[in-house]
């Protein structure tokens, strides 16, 4: 549910961004043509592109270069709300930004070969000032002239920058609206033990779920359901035999939310139980 939203527009286009979400809260976060810097004031939140994912808590950020996305918001324990601040980068908005003098990570892009499409950033405090500049503003946009805006927002690419984690975030600069695409095979491959649903799925690779699960089957000769329960008990039985770990845990490290429900999907595969299986390796 979404307790609050707010934008801030410069140039017609939303730049800056407010939300406070009450978990669960999961949504598509497509970015086809445009880069974004995600800050968490509160709660937590996971980021999903086509192949990675970040955990972030509370004053962590993630700087995500153009590409689709999944995020899930985390209940900060007192509130019980994840709230984000989110900056949009547009081409055209940073061209005009910079007419007089283009910075380095807008040229040349072919230059720096990019290996991630987000990156986590650790926010100092000087980010963590900006921020809160910010608010007030969000609660006074009458206060917010377009010369203040185009300031704000050559202010939070020099912080970046200047960070510790500025080469990765250089990285990413270079190739901000670089698309980077992705096949079927590969989304799957990279989200089998995430926490993502085969709706979610089908949203990263740009598909509707009735030509997900067709491509799906076509690809691997299964549904994607079963495709993926099946990878699951796998590795379960793997870290059944390698690891002391409790049953439980790895239950839900294999995403399986209820043990008796992994138990029961256990034995249909592998004629034993958890315990069982593993008893039986130990014997050995």
């Amino acid at each position: 549910m979404v307790v609050e939203h707010r934008t801030i527009e410069l140039w017609g286009k939303k730049v800056f961004e407010k939300a406070v979400v009450k978990p669960p809260f999961r949504n598509p976060n497509p970015l086809p043509d445009e880069a974004c810097f995600l800050y968490v004031l509160e709660g937590g939140n996971q980021s999903f592109s086509e192949e990675e994912q970040l955990s972030l808590q509370q004053d962590e950020a993630v700087l995500m270069k153009c590409g689709q996305y999944m995020y899930d918001g985390q209940a900060d324990p007192k509130t019980g709300h994840c709230g984000l601040i989110a900056i949009h980068f547009y081409p055209d908005i940073l061209e005009r930004l910079y007419a007089d003098k283009v910075p380095n990570f807008l040229k040349n892009r072919s230059e720096v070969q990019f290996r991630s499409n987000m990156t986590k950033i650790t926010a100092q405090i000087p980010i963590q000032k900006y921020i809160e500049g910010l608010l007030y503003y969000f609660e006074n946009p009458s206060a917010v002239p377009e010369e203040l805006l185009i300031l704000k927002l050559k202010e939070i690419i020099l912080l970046l920058l200047h960070t510790p984690d500025a080469p990765a975030i250089m990285e990413i600069m270079h190739n901000l609206f670089s698309p980077k695409t992705f096949t079927l095979k590969q989304v799957v491959e990279a989200h089998i033990f995430s926490d993502l649903q085969v709706n979610d799925l089908a949203k990263l690779c740009q598909h509707s779920l009735a030509t997900f699960k067709r491509e799906f089957k076509r690809i691997y000769k299964d549904s994607p359901a079963n495709y993926i329960r099946q990878k699951r008990l796998e590795r379960a039985a793997d870290l059944l035999r390698v690891t002391e770990e409790p049953i439980s845990h790895i239950a839900y490290d294999c995403q399986f939310k209820d043990v008796a429900h992994f138990s029961t999907a256990f034995k249909a595969k592998y004629e034993l139980t958890p315990s069982h299986y593993r008893m039986s390796f130990r014997a050995k």
